[in-house]
């Protein structure tokens, strides 16, 4: 009988005795997409795969994504395979370094889960909002240089009289020189932390002396400032709850690093060049 025939024949006998024609189960991180001479690829190595992914590669259609990652594990499979030997020296280095990765953002994680409640936000909120107070806004405009010499001979130029705009039009290297400097206004937390500290200190109408930040050398007017008003809570949720995130895992790193029993030897003769030597850890 042919095979089709017997496989109906069978679902046939099944139903009219009603008997279950095939135990069907749900896929999960352990059901077998796959076996290498043996070796079994399951979901979870797959859903795994695929998290890596880069994000335009996730575009792709679930079915061909599917069959390239589950290609992609089989191949890797038959050259694990094939391999003779010991293991590399630095593949051994890198497993470990990746096992350490992965399980330092497991701990991360679940640090971060646990640290943005509803009533940990809503504290927060009050804490910094409670008031009605949203804090302090600015209103500046700022003449972006390269050297401290290039932004100390503009001051001594706006000392003597010259126009800002004028001068942020002809000398500024920033986007916002074409518009004579202008940053329009502004809230604490949006500018680098050196640029906010003078402006903190200004008043308006003043103009600022160098201020050095990453993006080079600033002369910084402040035209006007203002006290906001306070966000509703829904618009600062997410700002509040990624701050209590990131605090909750700076304190965290810092009490285990802080109970740990950490080990810095002195090497003599380390230079720190030698990270560039990869020869010391083989082929």
């Amino acid at each position: 009988m042919p095979k089709g025939l017997t496989f109906l024949s069978a679902l046939a006998l099944a139903a009219a005795f009603g008997l279950p024609a095939v135990a069907e189960t749900a896929p999960d991180a352990d059901t077998v997409v796959a076996r290498v001479n043996g070796d079994e690829i399951t979901l979870g190595h797959m859903i795994v795969a695929y998290e890596t992914l880069p994000a335009q590669y996730r575009q792709a259609p679930a079915d061909v994504l599917f069959e390239a990652l589950r290609e992609q594990l089989i191949q890797q499979a038959a050259l694990q395979q094939a391999h003779t030997g010991d293991i590399p020296r630095v593949v051994e280095l890198a497993l470990e370094n990746e096992r350490r990765s992965l399980m330092a953002a497991d701990m991360l994680e679940s640090v971060m889960m646990n640290a943005a409640s509803d009533a940990d936000i809503q504290a927060a909120y009050d804490k910094q909002f409670g008031d009605g107070d949203g804090g302090e806004e600015f209103n500046a405009a700022h003449i972006l240089v390269e050297t401290k010499e290039a932004a100390e001979t503009i001051k001594t130029r706006l000392d003597e009289g010259a126009d800002f705009a004028t001068l942020a039009r002809e000398e500024s290297t920033g986007p916002t020189g074409e518009n004579g400097g202008d940053l329009g206004w502004f809230q604490q937390g949006a500018m680098v932390p050196e640029f906010e500290d003078a402006v903190a200190g200004m008043e308006p109408g003043e103009i600022s002396d160098p201020v050095q930040s990453q993006f080079g050398w600033h002369i910084i007017k402040l035209n006007e400032k203002r006290t906001a008003e306070a966000p509703e809570l829904d618009e600062v949720r997410d700002d509040i709850a990624n701050t209590l995130r990131r605090e909750a895992v700076e304190a965290r790193i810092e009490e285990l690093t802080a109970d740990a029993k950490v080990e810095r030897p002195d090497i003599e003769g380390l230079d720190p060049e030698i990270l560039n030597n990869a020869d010391l850890i083989g082929d």
